[in-house]
C-alpha cells in the first residue's frame, strides 16, 4: 500500500514519554535537570521507531520546547539556564543539527511545532524531526524548598531560533486588575459560560464536576498520571478543606497542576525517509488535518467570553483538510487546562458534554499533569499509542497557549493520507479573526456598572480579590477589583448571582473599584 503514497508525505514515526517519581518521594537532589529528562524521552522516542541508531544518525532538526522557568513575565526561576536546550539534547544524542529551535511559550507549541515540521518536510526542507519538552517543577520547587542548589545551568554555545507568538499575553490595563493568572482568568470565561446556558451556580457546579470526572477516569488508569487517584463528580466539585476554591467557581481539583516532572518527544520524517531508514509501517502515524488560530489578543478586547472563534475556525479548517467532520474521530484529547477551556472545544465541535468517545485519551492536565508549556507532547505520544492500536480510526488533538489565546490542532492516523501533503497557510484565515469587533474598552471607569462576568480568587486562607468585568452605561466594558481587603464584598459576590448585578465603579489609585448594589 505504501508504494502509492507521495514519498514526501511526513509522518510522525517515534514517540516517547516518561514520569519521574523522585519528587513524590521526597528525593529532590535524585531529580533528573532538564537536559537529561529531554534526552531520555528522545531516546525512548527514538527506540519506539524500531530503528533508533539509523533514525538518531539522521535527526536534522531539533525543537525544545520552551521551559517553565523560562516562561514566567515575573522573572526566571533562581536555577541555573540552559542557553541552547536543542544543541545540548544533540551534544547528548551525538548529532549536529541544521536547526536548533526553542520555542516560545504556550501550550499550543507541541502541536504547533509538528504542524510546522509537517509542512517542512513535505517540501522537502526538514529530513528528521525531534520535538521534545519536558517539566520538572517538582523536583525544582522542591528542592528550592528544601534549601538544595540546582546545578542546572548548561552553555552549550550558540543562538537557538525562535518559534512561536512571544508577544506578552497581557497589558499593563490587565495586569494591574490581576487579569494575568492563568487560574484568574480562566473562571472569569466560566461564570459566563455558566450565564449563556442560564445554570445557577450549583447546577453548573455538578456539571463541571462530572465533565471532569470523565477525565479524572482515564488518568486513574494511565501508569503515567502525576496523580492517579479515582476521584468522584462530587468530589471534584465540592469546596471542602482538601479541595478549596482557587478561581471561583473552580476547585483545586479543577485547575491544571503544573508542579510535575514529566518529558515526551516525538520523532517525525517522511514516507520515504522512514522507508531508508528502516522504520516498519506499522509505526507510521499521518497528519491528516492541521490548524492554528489565535483569539483576540487580549483579553479586556474579547467581544464574548462565552465561545472562541478561533477554535471553532481552526476545527474547520483541519476537518476540511482531513476531508473529515467530528462524527468521524473516534478518539480526542481536548486541552484540559480548565473546564471552560474543553467548554470552548465542545461549542467549537458541537460535541455534547456527555459524548460516549471521551475527551481525554491521557487524563487531562488537573490529573495526567500539567507539564508546562508541553503537555500536548505527551498527548500526541499517547494519541500515536491509541492510533496504532485501532489502525484506521482517527483521532483529534487540540492544544491551547496562554489564556485560551494561541490554539492549534492536529488530526491523526494510521491510514496514509491521500496525494500530496499541503495546507492552508494560518495567516490567510487568522485575519478573519483579527476583523471581528471589539467592544470599547475604557482605562479609567465610573459611573453606575453591570457585572459582565467575574471571580473571586481565593489563597489558602480564604477570598483575597474580587476581579469583575463589567459594562458601563453607554455598554463600553471595564476590568475592576472589589475594594481591598473587603471580604464581606467578595463573599457576596458568591453567595449570590454576580453575573448582571447592579452597581457602580470608580477609579482610584490607578485602578478600577467596583461596589455592588
Amino acid at each position: 500500500m505504501s508504494d502509492s503514497i507521495d514519498p514526501r508525505t511526513p509522518i510522525l514515526i517515534g514517540g516517547g514519554q516518561f514520569t519521574q517519581r523522585t519528587a513524590q518521594q521526597g528525593k529532590f537532589a535524585e531529580g533528573e535537570a532538564p537536559v537529561p529528562m529531554l534526552t531520555h524521552a528522545a531516546r525512548l522516542a527514538a527506540d519506539d521507531t524500531c530503528a533508533a541508531d539509523a533514525v538518531v544518525k539522521a535527526i536534522d532538526a531539533i525543537a525544545i520546547v520552551r521551559l517553565i522557568a523560562d516562561s514566567s513575565e515575573a522573572g526566571r526561576l533562581p536555577v541555573g539556564a540552559v542557553t541552547n536546550p536543542p544543541r545540548s539534547v544533540a551534544r547528548q544524542l551525538g548529532v549536529t543539527a541544521k536547526r536548533e529551535i526553542y520555542t516560545a511559550p504556550g501550550g499550543n507549541t507541541p502541536q504547533q511545532l509538528v504542524n510546522h515540521f509537517a509542512e517542512e518536510i513535505a517540501a522537502g526542507r526538514t529530513e528528521v524531526a525531534l520535538l521534545a519538552g519536558c517539566e520538572n517543577l517538582a523536583t525544582l520547587l522542591g528542592a528550592l524548598k528544601a534549601g538544595l542548589k540546582l546545578e542546572w545551568g548548561e552553555d552549550a554555545g550558540g543562538t537557538p531560533e525562535e518559534f512561536g507568538d512571544y508577544r506578552r499575553g497581557v497589558n499593563d490595563y490587565e495586569k494591574a486588575h490581576g487579569v494575568w493568572f492563568p487560574v484568574n482568568n480562566y473562571p472569569l470565561f466560566e461564570n459566563a459560560i455558566r450565564g449563556a446556558k442560564g445554570r445557577t451556580v450549583a447546577e453548573h457546579q455538578k456539571k463541571l464536576g462530572e465533565l471532569f470526572a470523565r477525565y479524572n477516569e482515564v488518568a486513574a488508569a494511565n501508569p503515567l498520571s502525576w496523580f492517579p487517584t479515582r476521584r468522584s463528580a462530587e468530589e471534584i466539585a465540592t469546596p471542602g478543606p482538601k479541595n478549596r476554591y482557587v478561581g471561583f467557581p473552580y476547585t483545586k481539583y479543577m485547575n491544571a497542576v503544573i508542579e510535575v516532572d514529566q518529558a515526551a518527544a516525538v520523532v517525525m520524517t517522511s514516507v520515504g525517509k522512514a522507508r531508508e531508514l528502516g522504520v516498519p509501517e506499522e509505526k507510521w502515524v499521518y497528519l491528516h488535518g492541521c490548524a492554528e488560530a489565535t483569539d483576540i489578543w487580549h483579553l479586556s478586547e474579547r467581544a464574548d467570553y462565552t465561545v472562541s472563534p478561533a477554535i471553532k475556525l481552526m476545527g474547520e479548517k483541519a476537518f476540511a483538510m482531513a476531508g473529515l467532520t467530528i462524527a468521524d474521530i473516534a478518539l480526542m484529547d481536548l486541552y484540559s487546562c480548565f473546564p471552560s477551556a474543553v467548554e470552548y472545544a465542545l461549542d467549537a465541535f458541537g460535541l455534547a458534554e456527555d459524548d460516549p468517545r471521551g475527551f481525554t485519551v491521557t487524563g487531562g492536565l488537573p490529573y495526567f499533569g500539567g507539564a508546562g508549556n508541553n503537555y500536548v507532547m505527551h498527548s500526541i505520544v499517547t494519541m500515536m499509542d491509541k492510533v496504532r492500536e485501532k489502525p484506521g480510526a482517527f483521532g483529534l488533538v487540540t492544544a491551547n497557549g496562554m489564556y485560551a489565546t494561541k490554539h492549534a490542532c492536529g488530526i491523526y492516523s494510521t491510514a496514509p493520507t491521500k496525494g500530496p501533503w499541503k495546507r492552508e497557510n494560518p495567516k490567510d484565515y487568522q485575519k478573519q479573526i483579527d476583523a471581528l469587533p471589539r467592544p470599547k474598552v475604557v482605562v479609567e471607569a465610573n459611573g453606575a456598572a453591570t457585572i459582565e462576568t467575574y471571580t473571586v480568587v481565593h489563597d489558602r486562607n480564604g477570598p483575597m480579590l474580587g476581579i469583575v468585568v463589567g459594562r458601563l452605561a453607554d455598554g463600553s466594558r471595564f476590568l475592576a477589583n472589589t475594594p481591598a481587603g473587603d471580604v464581606a464584598a467578595m463573599e457576596d459576590l458568591m453567595a449570590k448571582e454576580g453575573l448582571g448585578r447592579k452597581g457602580t465603579v470608580r477609579h482610584e489609585n490607578g485602578k478600577n473599584i467596583f461596589v455592588a448594589a
